[in-house]
């Protein structure tokens, strides 16, 4: 596995990978990698004949300049961890490599870019929407791979590679969640989490399973209230919102009804750092932009 810093030299490095015939794949991350980013990885490997996987702590994305400080950085264990995954390039940037300028462009794909995540963190998106851009640009990737943890994400991604126009070029490829054994979303920030805050985090998860059957019977507000109250009844977590959304539009739901596919989209605030944790779950799994 080779590991590059310098745009120049990783491009011309594929260039000879697509004169050779080979698709390639990319895994965008930050870094800290788990065994999420790992099915991701494994995921690319398996579909093209060459996996770049991005290590870059992209600076732009943060409105809280705590939570960038605070963000686990372990470069050497995630190249160990792609190179046994069989990814065959790791691209880690500087800052500098990858923003020799300020990013002034303004991206905005309402309502996926607006609502949730994007309210609650003002510029977070549009931050996602200039590193991912600039990672297409420079890897050309016949393929893109996403965790559906990160769910609004997707969403945004998908509006930003049509409008960039690489709808032809990127197939985005979306992954499912992996989860620790209790049922916790695997996530680079839970190594942030203290053993007591480890110990409650799982009520998330638990709390969105039970509203699963919990709604067959009840109204979407009633559902709502119930996840809400469960999960703040839990010492040391506090939702910070849980909307409940067509799962294409992102807009709230009123009724089960009105619409074939609906999703509960929850970010909650564990321990007294305290760390974001972002889940969600499915009411309905008909998903209409497949």
């Amino acid at each position: 596995m080779k590991v590059f810093t310098s745009i120049v030299d990783l491009q011309n490095e594929l260039f000879q990978v697509r004169h050779e015939g080979k698709e390639v794949g990319l895994v965008p991350t930050m870094g800290a990698l788990h065994e999420g980013h790992a099915s991701l990885i494994k995921r690319s490997v398996k579909d093209n004949g060459a996996t770049v996987v991005s290590v870059f702590l992209n600076p732009t994305q943060f409105n809280d300049p705590g939570d960038l400080e605070r963000y686990p950085r372990t470069l050497d264990a995630d190249c160990k961890l792609c190179e046994e995954c069989g990814a065959q390039y790791v691209f880690a940037p500087s800052v500098k490599e990858m923003y020799p300028t300020p990013d002034t462009r303004h991206f905005e794909f309402p309502p996926q870019s607006t609502v949730m995540e994007g309210a609650k963190r003002p510029g977070h998106f549009n931050g996602v929407c200039q590193v991912v851009s600039r990672l297409f640009y420079i890897v050309k990737p016949n393929r893109a791979y996403f965790g559906e943890k990160d769910w609004q994400q997707i969403a945004v991604v998908k509006r930003l590679v049509s409008y960039i126009g690489y709808d032809k070029i990127t197939k985005i490829v979306e992954c499912p969640i992996v989860r620790d054994a209790d049922g916790l979303a695997k996530s680079s920030r839970n190594t942030l989490l203290a053993p007591d805050e480890r110990a409650i985090a799982p009520h998330i998860y638990e709390a969105l399973k039970k509203s699963v059957d919990y709604a067959k019977s009840h109204t979407v507000k009633e559902t709502h209230d119930k996840v809400v109250a469960d999960i703040n009844a839990i010492d040391g977590l506090e939702v910070e919102y849980f909307e409940i959304v067509d799962g294409n539009t992102l807009l709230d739901v009123s009724n089960w009804d009105d619409s074939n596919y609906v999703v509960g989209c929850i970010t909650v605030y564990c321990g007294k750092t305290p760390i974001r944790l972002i889940d969600h779950i499915s009411y309905t799994s008909s998903k209409d932009n497949q």
